[in-house]
């Protein structure tokens, strides 16, 4: 026997399940619907919630919302993702979001924030409530720490108070809030690769040395020549894309070193993330899937 646990409510599922009733042998699967078989499942030590989290776990969540919060010169962002954005708006997922923020200041990284206590469960725990009450798979994805003398954090696209899009922090040597909330705007905008040349991705830099080298010699200059303009160019590549490098969106007439330096700080790190950066998403025609379930 092949006990196959469903989920009644789910109009798909109800659906694809009676098709697979209509066409099995009889006697080789057990059909439990797990929205009413409390007792199936709890012979096999499954709580409703985990097995409605299991069965969503597969449903890509590329969506959700980025929380930050700081306190005493350490800030951390964590994104926590949802499969639609309507979940963002949802208050109750705000509310488990902040909370998961808050809990981050206590620990080192993002595994070790999973098995945090939240009012008696781990932050695992509470998301995987959260998955049966709401109804979409959510994934803590990934949790980033920084401190300093002083830690500013800006929120785009905000959703509620620290959270939204775009979690930004900035972290600085030396006190002056105003200029470092306006270089965490900076950050929002601008997308940099790195703090400074020192700092960026060795893999990313060769790989554009070679474009740009290549690019070079089609010019047809002499060598002498070709390595000045590899040198330019390069030197162009990193006022575009490390923070210390870039103009400062306030006063485009200084890099955003050069404007640290006359705020009397000095830039010591950032975080910027963004929801579902990295993540592939599937693209979905709703409508046809619709009416492939009308049509039957």
């Amino acid at each position: 026997m092949i006990e196959v646990f469903f989920d009644g409510k789910c109009g798909l599922c109800s659906k694809e399940i009676a098709y697979y009733q209509s066409i099995a042998p009889s006697g080789i699967f057990v059909w439990m619907d797990i929205t009413t078989d409390a007792s199936p499942l709890a012979a096999h030590q499954i709580s409703q919630a985990d097995a409605l989290a299991a069965k969503k776990s597969g449903r890509v969540a590329a969506e959700g919302l980025v929380a930050v919060s700081v306190q005493s010169g350490t800030g951390v962002a964590v994104e926590v993702n949802s499969e639609t954005d309507f979940v963002g708006k949802n208050a109750e997922f705000q509310t488990m979001v902040g909370s998961f923020a808050q809990k981050a200041l206590d620990v080192a990284d993002v595994d070790a924030l999973a098995q945090a206590d939240i009012g008696g469960k781990t932050v695992t725990e509470v998301l995987t409530d959260k998955i049966a009450t709401i109804g979409e798979n959510m994934s803590l994805r990934r949790m980033s720490k920084i401190s300093g003398d002083s830690v500013q954090s800006y929120v785009h696209s905000s959703a509620a108070e620290g959270m939204g899009r775009i979690g930004v922090l900035v972290a600085t040597k030396g006190v002056n809030e105003s200029f470092a909330k306006q270089v965490a705007m900076h950050v929002a905008a601008a997308n940099p690769q790195s703090l400074g040349a020192e700092d960026l991705d060795p893999v990313l830099l060769e790989r554009e040395k070679n474009v740009l080298t290549e690019q070079a010699r089609e010019s047809g200059k002499p060598e002498a020549v070709i390595e000045k303009m590899i040198a330019g160019r390069i030197k162009k590549f990193l006022s575009e894309v490390t923070l210390l490098g870039q103009a400062f969106v306030i006063n485009p007439d200084l890099t955003v070193e050069q404007a640290a330096k006359e705020a009397g700080v000095e830039i010591t790190g950032y975080v910027r993330m963004e929801v579902g950066e990295g993540i592939e998403k599937k693209e979905e025609d709703f409508a046809a899937e619709v009416a492939k379930v009308v049509q039957g």
